[in-house]
């Protein structure tokens, strides 16, 4: 198989994301967060795993006709911004006016946020929250914490996306990546067995997808703020 045949079917995979964002959305519309949460979670692996096939199989030289990163930017305003949005209205998480401020919050400065040309750092973390919403969503949904802590971490992590505080990038931040990466895929299996269970209370799930996120949030922080000066 060419180099260029393989390029275009990593193009494909990634394009997959946008199926299971369909999927996805279907199970949102019919208020079935635990297989809504589920079908986000593979797409969070399909984007995990077609960043690195793409640098492999180097898809900009050998299959340039598709912008790959003006795909993998639409499927994730969709399955990181838009669905999750959606849901954290549409289940009640948010009463009222807080559930309104939630979504507008969401959704503009995310979209914001994906057309900065400066949301990566040189060491290929992110200047301010990445809009993972997908991952604060279920957690979320996981812990049911007070609605105004919730609208207040929402608020919070849209602000930084507006700042140069670093976030890491679990694959390419190649500064503690021996730990980032693992604890990234804990995360994805602790939100896997969490929705699974449909959010069971007491499940060991939520207390792994708390110590993890706080982990995956300040970790490039503390980088940033322990970073030789010179």
């Amino acid at each position: 198989m060419s180099l260029r045949i393989k390029a275009l079917l990593v193009h494909l995979f990634t394009a997959t994301g946008a199926v299971l964002s369909m999927l996805a959305m279907l199970a949102a519309v019919e208020e079935k967060w635990s297989l809504m949460f589920l079908w986000l979670v593979v797409a969070l692996i399909v984007d995990g795993i077609d960043g690195p096939l793409a640098r492999h199989y180097h898809v900009k030289a050998n299959w340039p006709t598709y912008d790959g990163v003006l795909l993998d930017l639409i499927i994730d305003y969709l399955t990181y911004v838009f669905i999750p949005a959606f849901a954290l209205f549409q289940s009640g998480l948010l009463p009222g006016w807080t559930g309104w401020l939630a979504i507008i919050v969401i959704t503009y400065a995310s979209v914001i946020y994906f057309v900065d040309t400066r949301m990566k750092t040189r060491d290929n973390s992110f200047a301010g929250f990445p809009a993972c919403w997908n991952m604060v969503v279920l957690v979320l949904f996981a812990l049911e914490p007070n609605f105004y802590l919730m609208l207040g971490v929402i608020v919070v992590l849209a602000a930084t996306m507006f700042t140069n505080l670093k976030f890491v990038h679990p694959v390419r931040t190649e500064r503690w990546r021996w730990i980032t990466l693992p604890v990234a895929l804990a995360w994805v299996a602790f939100a896997a067995r969490a929705a699974w269970v449909d959010f069971a209370a007491g499940n060991i799930a939520h207390w792994g997808l708390a110590v993890t996120s706080v982990y995956l949030l300040v970790a490039g922080m503390i980088q940033q703020a322990t970073e030789p000066r010179g």
